[in-house]
């Protein structure tokens, strides 16, 4: 019910932010779910790897490194195997993407508890306009790396390092944000496996953490394979984006907050009453996800003072969630860090603890910025 629920939303979201005969295919079109990064991702799924000059190809291009060793491959393999049924590699990203976003919601079911109360199906109803959850339904591997993370947590949670590692080397594969799996997996020690001696706890940590690890070094092969380079991802970043060196988080953030979408990315003509509403969500979508990071931290402090103790899920969504939220700020992600705060997804393991005036809270808030993110991403304005 959550999935058909955050479908027929974006739908609605969808038809509000396309003017003319275009609200009725915007959504349901695989072109209403393809912005930027998608081409790349795609092009990995159907050629792989490549990287060149830019002016090799392009003369007037400015004298950068292109290509698409910038994005990882986790997502463009499921998109490629899945095209191996005799579906168009659009259509086939979209089903991963779906598959993923229902499979994201019933992991989470799972880790709730599988009960339905007030709290559960509220903590599912947030899921469903989730902050920055607009990419869940995209051509993007937000929602396939999120399923990952819920299925690395529900593989501590059952104490089987076998299904945490696995989870972690996808999410890992998906999204450079996703490595942070395995240090959540190193990190486990302290509150998994608690039916084992210290070794054995350390050994099932230390094994799935460096398996998760190994998402991160396919892909890197993947990429040597392609150019014949170890560095490709990292000579891309820091030629064509300034990215790869540690960054002053509270910086970034003043970055992130006054990116001028409004004046670089404002589609021509009139626009549809929701995009002109919402040309600078940005900056509420900031404030949104900042506020919803605080959230779980002073859940979880609440936790440990009454309680004296997280359960193992909560403690590994909670070193994911602030994981998530802080190293887009640390790499620069100025352009993409609402994506990848999407995946603080995981931190809706906390949301149910939470007194049912805040998750109602969070709630409203969440809708109305699902809306406005929505109609900017529809609107050609989002990257």
């Amino acid at each position: 019910m959550a999935w058909l629920i955050t479908n027929l939303i974006t739908w609605l979201v969808a038809k509000g932010s396309v003017a003319g005969d275009g609200s009725k295919v915007a959504y349901w079109s695989t072109d209403g779910r393809h912005r930027w990064d998608s081409g790349h991702y795609l092009s990995i799924a159907k050629t792989g790897y490549e990287m060149f000059w830019c002016r090799e190809r392009y003369p007037n291009f400015r004298d950068v490194m292109c290509g698409n060793v910038a994005w990882f491959p986790g997502y463009p393999m499921s998109v490629r195997a899945v095209s191996a049924t005799g579906l168009s590699y659009e259509i086939s990203a979209v089903v991963v993407t779906e598959a993923s976003l229902f499979g994201m919601f019933a992991v989470l079911w799972w880790l709730l508890g599988a009960r339905l109360t007030w709290a559960t199906g509220l903590t599912l109803a947030i899921g469903a306009v989730f902050p920055g959850g607009i990419y869940l339904h995209a051509i993007f591997p937000i929602a396939t790396g999120t399923l990952a993370l819920l299925v690395c947590i529900a593989g501590v949670k059952r104490g089987s390092w076998g299904i945490a590692a696995a989870g972690g080397f996808v999410a890992a594969s998906c999204y450079p944000v996703g490595a942070a799996a395995a240090g959540m997996l190193l990190l486990s020690a302290f509150f998994a496996w608690q039916g084992h001696t210290w070794p054995v706890r350390c050994a099932k940590a230390g094994s799935s953490a460096a398996l998760a690890g190994c998402g991160v070094l396919w892909a890197k092969w993947l990429m040597w394979q392609a150019t014949g380079r170890w560095d490709a991802y990292e000579v891309i970043q820091k030629s064509s984006y300034q990215q790869g060196d540690l960054r002053q988080p509270f910086d970034e953030m003043r970055k992130a907050y006054y990116f001028p979408f409004r004046d670089w990315y404002r589609p021509e003509g009139p626009l549809p009453w929701l995009v002109e509403h919402s040309l600078a969500a940005h900056r509420t979508q900031l404030c949104l996800n900042i506020t919803f990071f605080l959230l779980i931290l002073a859940t979880a402090a609440v936790r440990l003072l009454r309680n004296r103790r997280l359960d193992v899920e909560e403690w590994a969504a909670l070193i994911l969630t602030v994981a998530i939220f802080l190293l887009p700020f640390f790499a620069g992600a100025e352009m993409s860090w609402y994506r990848n705060h999407a995946q603080m997804f995981v931190g809706l393991i906390l949301v149910r603890r939470m007194p049912r005036w805040v998750q109602v809270s969070l709630l409203v808030f969440c809708s109305i910025q699902y809306a406005l993110l929505g109609a900017m991403f529809f609107a050609g304005v989002l990257v």
